[in-house]
C-alpha cells in the first residue's frame, strides 16, 4: 500500500513479485502468461521487466511515447504490439475493483492503518464471491 497520491506504476514490478497462482500439484506458479494493463503502466521499466521474465505484455502504447519513438525515427525502436483481443478482456478486472470500491471504506479509504484497509478488502471480496456464488446456485 502506499500514500493516496502516490501513483500505481512504482508498484507494478513490487506486486507481479508477490504472485503465486496455485495449481492442484506443485509449487505455486510465480511468473503468469500475460499481463493485462492500462497505458499507465507503459513505461519502459514495466515492459522490460516483463520481457525479461518472458511474460507477454498486453499494454498499449501511450501516444506521447509514441510521438517521442517515432520522433528519433529508426533510433526509436519498433512500435509496440499487444493483443487487442486480450487487452479487451482487463475490463473483468476493472469491474473487480469498481465492485470493491462500491464499499464507501474502501473508496474513501477511511481506515488509516493498511492492516485495516486490507483486512476492508478482504470482507468486500468475501461479500462479493457470497453474493456471486448464490446467483450461480439453482
Amino acid at each position: 500500500m502506499t500514500a493516496g497520491q502516490a501513483a500505481d506504476s512504482p508498484q507494478f514490478v513490487p506486486v507481479l513479485e508477490k504472485v503465486r497462482v496455485r495449481g492442484p500439484v506443485g509449487r505455486p506458479r510465480t511468473r503468469p502468461g500475460a499481463v493485462a494493463a492500462d497505458k499507465a503502466y507503459s513505461s519502459r521499466s514495466n515492459r522490460t521487466y516483463l520481457r525479461k521474465r518472458h511474460i507477454t505484455v498486453v499494454i498499449p502504447e501511450k501516444k506521447d511515447q509514441a510521438a517521442n519513438r517515432k520522433k528519433k525515427g529508426s533510433r526509436g525502436g519498433r512500435p509496440v504490439g499487444h493483443d487487442v483481443d486480450l487487452y479487451k478482456e482487463r475490463n473483468t478486472v476493472e469491474r473487480l475493483i469498481n465492485k470493491l470500491k462500491a464499499w464507501r471504506g474502501i473508496a474513501t479509504r477511511y481506515d488509516k492503518t493498511p492492516a485495516s484497509y486490507l483486512a476492508g478488502l478482504y470482507l468486500r471480496a468475501a461479500m462479493i464471491w457470497i453474493k456471486d456464488l448464490s446467483r450461480t446456485t439453482p
